[in-house]
């Protein structure tokens, strides 16, 4: 068993106008290893941030589980960390105050030297040192994303969990975040899952990258390797091969693969449903 393990995960929300269930992704299953970084693409509506946010405790599986170092996910917990694309900031802190709550709340026995030597350490690490004592009203986009992954990072998780993070940041601010959050992974090795529209942003960042076909029935399609050497930047990958042969492969299926094989799938449930009601 993987470190991080999805087992035939299904999800079923209310239909809007009252009218049963709708499934949003079925049959979910990968696993995840201790230290990888695992990147999660597929368009709207697949279900990538349910899957993020049951594995978080956030959301609860309608079939299957999420089991984490051999024990199965029941609800939040400081082992698993988000880093939402809406920042998510107490607005009434400081950086330094927003990440001394989430130290304070994963490290209860520390004093309060240990924790504001932590604080300071993170807060140096994402390039907020002279920021410490400004509220998220005075932030830009960038750096409040930056709060979130030092609040994120500072409290070591076993599994970090990044939700479309660089979705509201200015395309230049986000390439240097990207790099930004190489270096700290590189530096931590958590284990992260992410889920994003973004290609380029995937193969960047991830060791796999998990292709979802389109929604509602959304399922798994195949999970593929980034085989680019580590430490990358977009500088440096952008000219490779492999980076090129890896991009026009998740693009292409992104274009018309995922919506084939969504509608094979949604086909198929349909026969299975009318052959149960002719064997009834």
């Amino acid at each position: 068993m993987a470190f991080l393990e999805l087992d035939h995960v299904t999800k079923f929300f209310p239909n809007p106008d009252g009218t049963g269930e709708v499934c949003v992704f079925r049959d979910v299953a990968f696993g995840v290893e201790r230290g990888e970084f695992l990147t999660m693409v597929g368009h709207s509506g697949c279900g990538k941030s349910t899957i993020l946010n049951i594995i978080a405790g956030l959301e609860t599986a309608s079939q299957g589980g999420v089991v984490l170092e051999g024990r199965e996910i029941r609800g939040p917990g400081m082992d698993r960390m988000v880093v939402f694309q809406n920042f998510s900031l107490m607005p009434w802190m400081t950086v330094a105050q927003n990440v001394r709550l989430a130290v304070r709340s994963a490290y209860a026995s520390w004093s309060g030297a240990q924790v504001d030597d932590c604080v300071k350490r993170y807060v140096e690490m994402v390039g907020l040192t002279g920021a410490e004592n400004k509220r998220p009203a005075a932030l830009s986009g960038g750096m409040k994303q930056r709060v979130g992954l030092a609040r994120a990072f500072a409290t070591e998780p076993k599994v970090l969990l990044l939700d479309e993070p660089f979705a509201q940041i200015d395309a230049l601010t986000r390439g240097v975040i990207q790099e930004e959050l190489v270096r700290m992974w590189t530096a931590s090795r958590n284990t992260v899952f992410m889920v994003t529209h973004d290609v380029d942003e995937a193969i960047l960042l991830s060791d796999r990258i998990a292709l979802m076909t389109n929604g509602p029935e959304a399922r798994l399609a195949e999970i593929v390797e980034v085989k680019l050497p580590r430490p990358r930047s977009r500088a440096d990958i952008i000219d490779e091969p492999e980076y090129a042969r890896l991009r026009s492969h998740i693009i292409d299926f992104l274009v018309e693969r995922s919506r084939h094989l969504q509608e094979q799938a949604m086909a198929a449930g349909a026969l299975r449903a009318h052959e149960f009601v002719f064997t009834r």
